[in-house]
């Protein structure tokens, strides 16, 4: 999971690096040879994107700075994490769900992933299998029992 997360930064990091030493210095260039900058849309816009990139690109690197503190080892082993996938039964709903919990700007709904910081996952953040949980949602309250668990050191001890 971890990295996962990692590549897709390095992969994100690498396109928008290209895009900001080599691709907009182009851009930029060819605005300017069209003469009056104070009305050149093509440069306003190619200055916009290039503040936009570096600011991403800031975000980028403080991500990878958060991922890099994260050890492993000090994650308990039985109680829901960044990176776990659990399985709950939605006890209103009377249905089952899959989730794996994630950072909120790498998430894959479609992937069944949640994030951290949104009230399903703030509400399993600590549980353990077994255990049942009520999520305050907009909608209205929701119990959710874990009935599956397994932690990210579980998957990486499993990988190994």
């Amino acid at each position: 999971m971890l990295d996962e997360i990692k590549s897709k930064i390095s992969d994100e990091v690498d396109v928008l690096t290209r895009e900001l030493n080599v691709e907009l210095p182009r851009r930029i260039q060819k605005a300017v040879e069209l003469g009056d900058l104070r009305e050149n849309a093509e440069y306003k816009s190619a200055l916009e994107r290039q503040q936009f990139v570096q600011a991403r690109l800031g975000h980028l690197a403080r991500r990878m700075s958060d991922l890099s503190k994260i050890n492993v080892d000090d994650m308990p082993a039985d109680r829901v994490g960044f990176g776990s996938k659990v399985t709950v039964r939605d006890m209103t709903r009377n249905r089952v769900v899959d989730y794996t919990i994630v950072a909120g700007d790498y998430m894959n709904l479609e992937a069944g992933h949640i994030s951290m910081a949104s009230p399903i996952g703030k509400g399993l953040m600590g549980a353990r299998k077994g255990e049942e949980v009520t999520v305050r949602l907009p909608g209205g309250e929701r119990r959710l029992a874990v009935t599956e668990l397994t932690t990210l050191p579980e998957q990486l001890n499993a990988d190994e």
